[in-house]
C-alpha cells in the first residue's frame, strides 16, 4: 500500500523560501517521485520529480533555477526546496509517484499522490 506523509507548507512572502518534505513508502523503484501542484482555476501542473531508477531530476520550466528536489534514501524522504517564491507559486502541492515522466512535464502521468500541503506566497 502506497503511503505519503507530506509536511512543510505554509505562508511566505515573495522572494522567500519553503521546504516541503514527503515520507513515502509501499512502492517499487519504477517511478519518478516528486510533486505536482494545483491552484484554484488552474490545471494540475508538474513541479519536479526524482527518478528512482537512475537519480535523474526533472523540473517544470518555471521552477528551474528556483526549486531543488532531493532524496534521503535512508529516511525514505523526498524534499522540495523552493526558493525565490512568487505569488504564482501559490497552490496545494502534492507528493506523487509519476508513472510516465520526462522533460515534457505537462505529459507526466501519475499513479498515486498524497493529501497535499498548501503553500501561499503573498505580501
Amino acid at each position: 500500500q502506497v503511503q505519503f506523509v507530506e509536511s512543510g507548507g505554509g505562508s511566505v512572502q515573495p522572494g522567500g523560501s519553503v521546504r516541503l518534505s514527503c515520507v513515502a513508502s509501499g512502492f517499487t523503484l519504477d517511478y519518478c517521485i516528486g510533486w505536482f501542484r494545483l491552484a484554484p482555476g488552474k490545471e494540475r501542473e508538474g513541479v519536479s520529480c526524482f527518478s528512482l531508477r537512475d537519480g535523474s531530476t526533472y523540473y517544470g520550466d518555471s521552477m528551474k533555477g528556483r526549486f531543488t528536489i532531493s532524496r534521503d534514501n535512508a529516511m525514505n524522504t523526498v524534499y522540495l526546496q523552493m526558493n525565490s517564491l512568487k505569488p504564482e507559486d501559490t497552490a496545494v502541492y502534492y507528493c506523487a509517484l509519476v508513472r510516465s515522466w520526462g522533460i515534457k512535464v505537462h505529459l507526466w502521468e501519475y499513479d498515486y499522490w498524497g493529501q497535499g500541503t498548501q503553500v501561499t506566497v503573498s505580501s
